[in-house]
């Protein structure tokens, strides 16, 4: 074993047996260079770093940044405000442009919850129970929470990394920080009936690649959103413009509107009979979120379109309805693939024929004509539970051990 002694004089015969080293060129430093370096001091005592950081800051070069608020100078007017390639002030959320965009994000903020509200106790005696469920009502609870713990990633990384940026108004952005707010407590409470229940998370989380119809469904998705998530996109020609368009519609009218609804009738259903009431709580608060999202949307979509006429072509109007009718499709084929046989009071083609009102009301909604002529609500009951107010059935649910902030002890 080599002892210190012994490293120290290897150390030195190596040094010994080393060839001379060879002389360097000099670095030559230019004076922007050595300025730069001189500006830094390679060791500053405590009592310097307030100093330091006073003459930093009356050497600011405030000129830094004209260049991005070029042309934003003065206070912003109402009509210096546009949905999309707005050069005014973003920074200036008053005067309001769109009342109904703010309208939006205070009727979000006072709908706030979270997960961790709801009592799920019976529905883990009840997952738990071998005749509590059968293996439909099972496979429908496992499909959806598989699907929508996805979906609603994939929702906040097209909010977050591309309509937030694309959008150039204050008062919307405002609500899109809202809505991404809300997207992450959705991804929570799917998370937490996972873990309530139990359940195998590798097989939960990777249904969307390994489920036919769940894969189908989130690849449609991140074809109309991947290519404006590129931070390199930029809007401002009427291909860039439509290309955003194109992905409000697919997000808003599509992931939103027609993606959640035979997943979230399936489990609403499920707790009207008593059952899973727990996860159909949850559901039912992200479902009166997702609601609001999409008329958000919708408003959004329509105020695009009224300050950009040119962009609402026929062609733009052909791939609208393409798009909700794909959506529409792929729901139902969902549908089929978790209602094999009749379940909860429904079947697929039931399901079928509400995804069609549904993608009917879409189609109106931006200004098109409706598809599917005759087709009905045959679930009137989920309206009602969108307009639930969270109060009636919160406070008797409610988690006891459960403390908002203001009664939380820090002792």
């Amino acid at each position: 074993m080599l002892n210190w002694d012994e490293y120290d004089e290897s150390k030195q015969q190596k040094q010994k047996e080393q060839p001379a080293p060879q002389k360097i060129a000099p670095v030559v430093e230019t004076k922007e260079e050595k300025e730069e370096i001189s500006s830094v001091p390679s060791s500053v005592e405590a009592g310097e770093r307030s100093k330091l950081a006073k003459e930093a800051l009356e050497n600011l070069d405030t000129r830094e940044g004209e260049e991005e608020l070029e042309g934003q100078s003065g206070r912003v007017q109402v009509d210096d405000k546009a949905m999309i390639n707005c050069r005014a002030d973003l920074n200036q959320l008053v005067p309001f442009k769109y009342d109904w965009a703010w309208q939006k994000y205070l009727d979000g903020s006072a709908n706030h919850w979270m997960p961790q509200e709801i009592n799920m106790t019976g529905d883990i005696a009840l997952w738990k129970s071998e005749e509590g469920l059968t293996e439909d009502e099972r496979m429908i609870v496992m499909r959806n929470l598989g699907f929508f713990s996805t979906a609603d990633s994939l929702v906040a990384n097209n909010l977050v990394l591309a309509i937030y940026r694309l959008i150039t108004n204050p008062e919307c952005r405002q609500y899109i920080l809202r809505q991404s707010l809300e997207e992450a407590i959705h991804t929570h409470a799917y998370q937490y009936c996972i873990e309530s229940l139990a359940m195998d998370e590798g097989e939960i989380f990777n249904m969307y690649r390994e489920i036919p119809s769940v894969a189908k469904k989130a690849s449609w998705g991140l074809k109309y959103t991947k290519e404006i998530s590129d931070p390199n996109f930029q809007t401002g020609t009427e291909e860039t413009d439509k290309k955003l368009l194109k992905n409000l519609i697919a997000f808003y009218c599509v992931l939103e509107g027609i993606f959640f609804y035979c997943g979230f009738t399936q489990i609403l259903s499920m707790g009207r009979r008593n059952k899973m009431t727990g996860t159909a709580e949850q559901f039912q608060y992200i479902l009166r979120d997702e609601s609001m999202h999409v008329n958000f949307g919708i408003d959004m979509i329509n105020q695009i379109k009224l300050e950009n006429p040119h962009l609402w072509d026929e062609e733009m109007r052909q791939e609208a309805a393409q798009m909700i009718l794909e959506g529409t499709e792929l729901e139902i084929q969902y549908a089929r693939d978790t209602m094999p046989r009749g379940i909860l009071g429904m079947n697929a083609n039931m399901m079928e024929e509400y995804l069609q009102f549904i993608a009917n009301r879409r189609l109106v909604q931006i200004g098109l004509e409706e598809e599917f002529v005759g087709a009905t609500n045959p679930f009137p009951w989920m309206s009602e539970i969108m307009d639930l107010r969270k109060e009636k059935n919160f406070f008797e649910t409610r988690v006891i051990e459960y403390q908002t902030g203001g009664a939380l002890s820090w002792d």
